[in-house]
């Protein structure tokens, strides 16, 4: 079959924060993609503002940097998918791959092969891929090359590789340097017989399978990713698998459900580093973008219109973990922070606070996340939402609470199957590196949770892995409570590992919560006075309701309190007036953390200013009569 040479197309995979955004740069600027005179940012490729603020790849992207080999040959253009390390993103991996002939396996010289290089890993595996390890941060003070390069081997091995592919060369670098050699340099310092990627480019070049293609085929190119722009509509991401791909062309567009209409190419456009730029034709092997479908989703082909043949739609795992998003039924809903002043004023104008805008809205990310399903519930203004992990989910609130959305959120659960007549629960995968004199809170810890202990190693370095089998529901809530019980230096990552049957009732929180018992604003009073009695959550001035969670308590049942109660003014003088006590400062949660803190009768409410946690039945009275019922059930 007849190859194109002039491009290879990639996708480097590694576990989170392991270096590939990094080294992505690196290879974006040594082959002279920017002018000199551009301001450039580290970590380009994550142009999104969360992947910025917690610094990991959420959605998958892609970038081509056109390469001059040393010996004068003609350029070869180089498309790069760069993928998210985590497992809850695995959607964006698996379109990812679906785009390339061969993947780079980024491990770094330290930390080696973790649960989510396993995850990767095995996607690439699964599809015959091709694949060039690379050991990055080989500069690190705690780097150990030679273990490494063993452990990937083994998890190879254990992945059920073929010798072709455990065959696979080995590239060492220093991705924040942009250095990278085949030689192995030692433990703790950058590549010395190098002083650019240029081993990295020739390696890609010579072990990345040029696309090949058939002469005589018609038409076929995959949609693997969705993009919008303001003047174009919906943009379609795609690789052209046979055929050439024409502006102005008529094409056959195969649907999801089979049925295929005939569309017209209004604009189609190339990457060229980090922009994109109108082109004629595509290719095979070309990975391009096209406009004028204003419905196309991922998955679908667009053909031949006198020969339509479908490619397969593309496969994700089931969701793992649910939960509840539905609009905000609190007592402060559609107010500002302060609803003071003209601007507050116009921002609670843009509220969007009705069942309708939640749905269009979760339609609308259904479009471009596989990985997401969407169920109606009992409630028409609340629907189930399920997706790979609880930090996909959150994720999905963040960037909706940014864009102006109310929304009670209910506790993340774990969506069940049936086997055999019983009730399977998802389970993970969890490995955890701390110090060795937490070992003893850890394997509590995990005890607690169900975990089943599967392997412990010590690299003599003070520090101990640990591998865990533990069910998807004992790990929600977990990461707090891990990074206290070890001092904020253990290090926890996991991995969907299938499912097993239920474990049982696990109690993952044994403190109860503080319950404000009316409506009004916190006085430093009365916090002096509850800050005995647990964690308070709140600031004095803080607007509260009853049935808000204001702190947690030091006891295992709810509290509820009156945390409005002002000091009553006498006209007595006494010895204390003037003494102010010092006031604990509250304890902050973010939006991960308040998820991880409910408890089953509770829920979050996420506003554009503030995230409160409440109880589900907030008035005091009906929520004593539902306990006793359930209790008498």
């Amino acid at each position: 079959m007849p190859t194109r040479h002039d491009i290879r197309n990639v996708a480097i995979v590694a576990h989170v924060d392991h270096g590939k955004t990094t080294i992505v740069d690196a290879m974006l600027k040594q082959a002279g993609a920017f002018a000199a005179h551009q301001q450039l940012d580290d970590r380009m490729m994550d142009s999104n503002d969360l992947e910025r603020e917690k610094g990991i790849t959420i959605l998958a992207k892609n970038t081509a940097v056109k390469y001059h080999p040393k010996d004068g040959g003609a350029p070869i253009t180089i498309n790069i998918i760069d993928t998210p390390g985590h497992a809850d993103f695995g959607g964006e991996v698996e379109r990812g791959l679906s785009m390339v002939d061969a993947v780079v396996l980024l491990v770094d010289a330290s930390e080696g092969p973790l649960p989510q290089t396993r995850f990767v890993l095995r996607k690439a595996l699964q599809q015959r891929l091709p694949v060039i390890l690379c050991i990055n941060k080989t500069d690190r003070p705690d780097s150990r090359i030679d273990e490494v390069v063993n452990e990937t081997y083994d998890l190879f091995l254990d992945l059920d590789a073929d010798e072709d592919q455990i065959e696979f060369p080995i590239v060492y670098a220093c991705g924040r340097d942009g250095i990278a050699s085949l030689t192995k340099p030692e433990n703790g310092t950058v590549p010395a017989d190098s002083d650019s990627l240029e081993p990295f480019f020739s390696t890609i070049l010579e072990h990345v399978p040029a696309p090949s293609y058939d002469e005589d085929a018609p038409l076929q190119a995959h949609v693997t990713n969705l993009d919008a722009d303001n003047f174009l509509g919906r943009i379609a991401l795609l690789r052209v698998e046979q055929g050439e791909l024409r502006k102005g062309q008529t094409v056959a567009w195969i649907k999801t459900d089979g049925t295929i209409a005939n569309v017209r190419i209004t604009e189609l456009m190339m990457t060229e580093a980090l922009t994109r730029k109108p082109a004629e034709v595509a290719g095979p092997g070309d990975i391009c973008a096209v406009a004028g479908i204003p419905d196309i989703m991922i998955g679908e082909t667009l053909a031949d219109p006198e020969n339509p043949i479908a490619l397969p739609l593309i496969t994700v795992d089931q969701p793992a973990i649910s939960m509840t998003i539905g609009t905000n039924t609190s007592p402060l809903v559609g107010r500002g922070g302060t609803g003071k002043g003209a601007e507050a004023k116009s921002a609670v104008k843009q509220r969007k606070v009705t069942a309708r805008q939640v749905k269009d809205r979760l339609d609308r990310e259904l479009i471009g996340n596989v990985s997401l399903r969407v169920l109606d519930t009992e409630r028409p203004d609340a629907w189930e939402v399920q997706g790979r992990g609880e930090l996909a989910l959150a994720i999905l609130v963040e960037q909706m609470r940014r864009e102006g959305f109310e929304l009670t959120i209910g506790k993340p659960q774990v969506v069940t199957k049936e086997v055999d007549g019983k009730t399977h629960e998802p389970v993970e995968r969890l490995t955890v590196d701390v110090p060795e004199e937490h070992m003893g809170a850890v394997t509590q810890l995990m005890g607690i949770r169900k975990g089943r202990m599967d392997n412990m190693s010590n690299h003599g370095s003070g520090w101990v892995r640990m591998e865990f089998v533990v069910p998807s529901r004992g790990l929600i809530g977990f990461r707090t409570e891990f990074l206290t019980n070890t001092r904020g230096t253990g290090i926890a990552h996991s991995i969907h590992e299938g499912h097993e049957p239920w474990f049982g009732t696990l109690t993952t929180r044994n403190n109860g919560s503080l319950v404000a018992d009316r409506a009004g604003a916190v006085t430093a009073f009365a916090m002096t006075n509850l800050q005995e009695r647990g964690v308070l959550f709140t600031d004095p001035g803080t607007e509260v309701y009853e049935g808000m969670i204001v702190g947690e308590n030091s006891r295992s049942d709810d509290m509820d309190v009156n945390i409005t109660k002002e000091k009553k003014l006498t006209n007595m003088r006494s010895a204390s007036a003037d003494s102010f006590e010092a006031i604990v400062p509250p304890r902050k949660l973010s939006l991960e953390q308040s998820l991880e803190f409910c408890r089953d009768d509770e829920c979050v409410e996420v506003t554009p200013e503030a995230v409160r946690i409440r109880k589900v039945i907030l008035d005091q009275n009906a929520r004593g009569r539902a306990s006793s019922r359930a209790k008498n059930n």
